[in-house]
């Protein structure tokens, strides 16, 4: 019997967070489910990856990080005519309702908190990769 093939391989998803510990575990957790992992430890970063890398299919931003804040920066590449289609998923610690729509509010397709269910968020992955 043949293994179903895993086609995540052609998704890059752009983790950015300015946490190595977060970063770390979601690479473990997508990569060993088939996924292309590109990362950033700032929002600065992340911009500038998704301006070079047009392969990159999705991206999961932390909404809490220095400078830039993942709030401003969804807000950037959601005004960009270039990157505006670009699924976002805002990542974060802060888990009250009208957290999840400030995230929403700035551009975010979706949203997940910490600690981050991995059933959930490979849901919302999918959904956006679809």
């Amino acid at each position: 019997m043949a293994l179903p093939v895993n086609n995540n391989h052609l998704y890059k998803v752009l983790i950015i967070d300015d946490e190595p510990l977060n970063i770390l575990a979601l690479c473990a957790v997508l990569k060993s489910r088939g996924y292309l992992t590109v990362t950033a430890n700032s929002a600065k970063e992340g911009i500038a990856k998704i301006s070079n890398d047009n392969t990159i299919k999705l991206v999961l931003m932390d909404m809490m990080m220095p400078d830039i804040d993942g709030y401003e920066a969804t807000n950037l590449i959601k005004n960009n005519v270039r990157t505006r289609d670009l699924p976002i998923i805002a990542v974060t610690a802060q888990a009250m309702a009208h957290d999840k729509e400030k995230c929403l509010a700035a551009g975010a397709n979706d949203y997940i908190s910490k600690p981050i269910d991995i059933d959930i968020l490979m849901k919302l992955i999918n959904k956006h990769l679809q």
